[in-house]
């Protein structure tokens, strides 16, 4: 029992260095995560997957050129080509706006990784992926397919998510990183100003 113990305290020793590698992974996940999905936006299927979010958004509708719920008759499935609502997508803005949004959000992942570098750097990053992150969870007041849809089965609405939903929430896991990464910035920052 003693020498269980005295693992489980020699785990716990090494445990609490790792602090350092904590951070520097978050940094890295940010990184490799908005420069994936970033770059995804520069595909037509990931900027048609959007519209949903964008189209509801009080925030961000403005950018499309169409109505909010005339998407609805124009979405299309993962890998799907129609030509009429191909054509529909390019007079709406949603490759265009996608590509814009796509290079912001890899923006951001570069600024996050460069606090590796720059605390400055770090710092705008990790402030621009906390407002990020906060305008896509606003997507589960605004955006109805977050929810599953009442098709008959009696299991719709708060609290299930849909696979829209699913993909929205996780942002909740990268907030927290990003405050993290924000708050230990700062304690660098005010330690260097101490200085």
């Amino acid at each position: 029992m003693q020498k269980l113990s005295g693992l489980f305290y020699g785990f716990l020793k090494i445990a609490a260095r790792t602090q350092r590698l904590g951070l520097g992974m978050i940094r890295v996940a940010i990184l490799v995560v908005f420069v994936w999905i970033g770059g995804l936006k520069f595909w037509n299927y990931e900027a048609e997957g959007i519209v949903p979010f964008v189209a509801n958004s009080p925030f961000m509708s403005f950018f499309y050129n169409g109505e909010a719920s005339e998407y609805k008759d124009y979405k299309l499935k993962e890998g799907e080509f129609d030509a009429a609502k191909h054509a529909w997508h390019e007079k709406n803005n949603t490759y265009g706006f996608s590509h814009g949004l796509g290079l912001l959000i890899m923006g951001i992942g570069i600024l996050t990784f460069l606090g590796f570098f720059s605390a400055r750097a770090g710092l705008a990053g990790e402030v621009l992926a906390i407002v990020m992150t906060l305008g896509t969870l606003s997507f589960l007041v605004t955006t109805p397919e977050v929810w599953v849809p009442d098709l008959g089965s009696g299991e719709y609405g708060f609290p299930l998510l849909s696979g829209a939903g699913r993909l929205v929430i996780k942002d909740t896991v990268i907030l927290a990183g990003a405050v993290v990464l924000l708050s230990d910035t700062a304690q660098k920052l005010l330690a260097r100003r101490k200085a």
